[in-house]
């Protein structure tokens, strides 16, 4: 008679291939990081000009390969941002030492870096080898491991770059692990991965809801909240000029980026000269039925339609029953009111533009802080206008971190049309209920140790020019001095592992391991 079997009979657990895989993944990045958290500065950026030359010679096939997977963007406008985001992005940081313990005489102080670890990164399907590429070299810099998560949509895409990335740190002298990916995203693998007790430091650039999860997994986060632009021309200024810096930046890679203007605010008065300027850089003005036909076809039910992300105003207008030329860039969209009950004042991710009319530039500014207060609070804004009391008045009635002046606010705001600090995470700061309200770079991936002295003048700190700095990774050389100067002997020679790892050490971590593996299972 065959056995029958009860409901609460055990039952075989076959484990999670793509989570095991993924854990795996992280145990090698941790390796990766230990040993890379020893190697000197020399090194360092031995490495990050490796990986920045391999970026910046895939720029182009990268482009391709995200348009040909997500079906969003600009292929010529991936590739500018691919290319910015490798050596540009690298001079921008080129004379910050993240590695070199520095030494304040005066107050008897010396401050020695300390890198997160292991950096698991998120990665949004609008922008993915660009922020790939990007958050590799902050990681890099600040001498972490990185590995990241990619959105489903651009997984292939993300795979064959970081791989291309890790083969080129491999051959200038990284540790293997240090740049990794997952193959297989998907919601509960990122999940695990946000709440694992070895990832250090979460990087989130993504949706809402995912930033929000790894805010509240436990590990440190530094995420970024969503974008909606508004833009403000002032009557004042050249309006050929302004309106093309508008349209070039809404067109710029199809809206993808969270920088780009999302609504559009002049006066009354200066309607009909700012409409031809308008027109002239290729933007098509939306009639009263139009408007209707886009709001329909782009917020059903009020929510965003998710397919319009990325595409041109072409292929909107199409979808949307509206008859435009070939040329069109941008669909411009005259709205009544603004705020919650006009969705085309929210962010679009797309090259529709709200316009709103206003009589006076204080009104313009209650205006656009309105827009602020529904979404994008902290994120940027940007004015174009002759008068610099003006955008001053401006920007401190707005609740943003950044506001673009006589730039478009795509590039500007990510730093790469201005002189703020480029990037692809825009911290929204305590109006955007984020860790962090600047453009985010390597300094946020580490933290200082504080060797702080007795401030008693009478008390001697001892010679502070004769202290060995903590290098011992390959290839390492002496320090730059730091004035007083550290004086930084070359470390002893002693059995090493992969990535100059001590083998006792290493031995013993292993042994660590097992044991956290079997404890309480027995």
């Amino acid at each position: 008679m065959p056995m029958q079997l009860h409901d609460d009979a055990p039952r075989l657990q076959i484990p999670d291939r793509a989570e095991q895989a993924a854990k795996m993944k992280i145990d090698r990045a941790t390796w990766a990081g230990q040993a890379f958290a020893k190697f000197d500065r020399a090194a360092v950026m031995r490495i990050a000009r490796a990986v920045a030359e391999a970026a910046h010679h895939s720029a182009a096939h990268f482009a391709e390969a995200a348009v040909a997977e997500t079906g969003m963007g600009v292929v010529a406008d991936k590739k500018l941002k691919n290319e910015l985001s490798a050596h540009p992005l690298l001079d921008f940081y080129e004379n910050l030492d993240l590695v070199n313990p520095k030494v304040d005489a005066d107050r008897r102080m010396i401050e020695l870096p300390r890198p997160a670890g292991v950096v698991l990164a998120l990665t949004p399907a609008t922008n993915p080898v660009s922020t790939l590429y990007y958050k590799t070299i902050l990681a890099i810099l600040s001498r972490n491991a990185i590995l990241f998560s990619p959105h489903p949509l651009a997984k292939r895409c993300c795979n064959e770059a970081a791989a291309r990335l890790e083969a080129a740190a491999q051959a200038a002298g990284a540790p293997s692990g240090l740049i990794q990916c997952v193959e297989e995203p998907s919601v509960p693998l990122v999940q695990s991965l946000m709440t694992s007790p070895k990832v250090q430091v979460i990087l989130a650039t993504g949706g809402g809801p995912m930033v929000r999860a790894a805010y509240s997994s436990g590990n440190p986060a530094i995420g970024v909240g969503p974008g909606n632009a508004p833009v403000y021309v002032d009557p004042g200024c050249d309006q050929m000029v302004a309106a093309k810096r508008v349209i070039d930046s809404k067109a710029f890679d199809n809206s993808v980026l969270c920088t780009n203007e999302s609504v559009l605010i002049s006066q009354e008065q200066d309607r009909s000269r700012l409409e031809r300027a308008l027109r002239a850089g290729g933007a098509h003005i939306c009639n009263a039925g139009e408007v209707t036909k886009l709001r329909d076809w782009l917020f059903p039910g009020g929510h965003l339609n998710t397919s319009a992300v990325g595409k041109s105003a072409v292929w909107i207008a199409g979808q949307a029953g509206l008859r435009v030329v070939a040329s069109t860039r941008a669909l411009v969209a005259p709205v009544e009111l603004v705020g919650v009950d006009e969705p085309l004042t929210k962010e679009k991710l797309c090259p529709v533009l709200g316009w709103a009319l206003v009589s006076n530039a204080a009104h313009a500014a209650s205006m656009a802080q309105m827009i602020l207060r529904m979404s994008g609070a902290g994120h940027s804004a940007a004015i174009h206008t002759d008068d610099p009391q003006l955008a001053l008045d401006f920007a401190s009635a707005l609740s943003v971190y950044r506001v673009v002046v006589n730039a478009p606010c795509s590039q500007g705001a990510a730093g790469f049309a201005t002189h703020l600090a480029p990037s692809f995470m825009i911290g929204t700061g305590y109006f955007g209920r984020s860790s962090v309200g600047e453009n985010i770079g390597p300094q946020h991936l580490v933290h200082w140790t504080r060797l702080a002295w007795n401030s008693d003048p009478a008390m001697k700190t001892g010679d502070l020019t004769g202290l060995r700095a903590p290098f011992e990774g390959p290839g390492a050389t002496r320090p730059q001095p730091v004035a007083p100067p550290f004086a930084a002997p070359p470390a002893a020679s002693r059995p090493a592992g992969d990535g100059g790892v001590d083998r006792d050490l290493l031995r013993e971590l292993i042994l660590q391991e097992l044991r956290d593996l079997t404890r309480g299972q027995s």
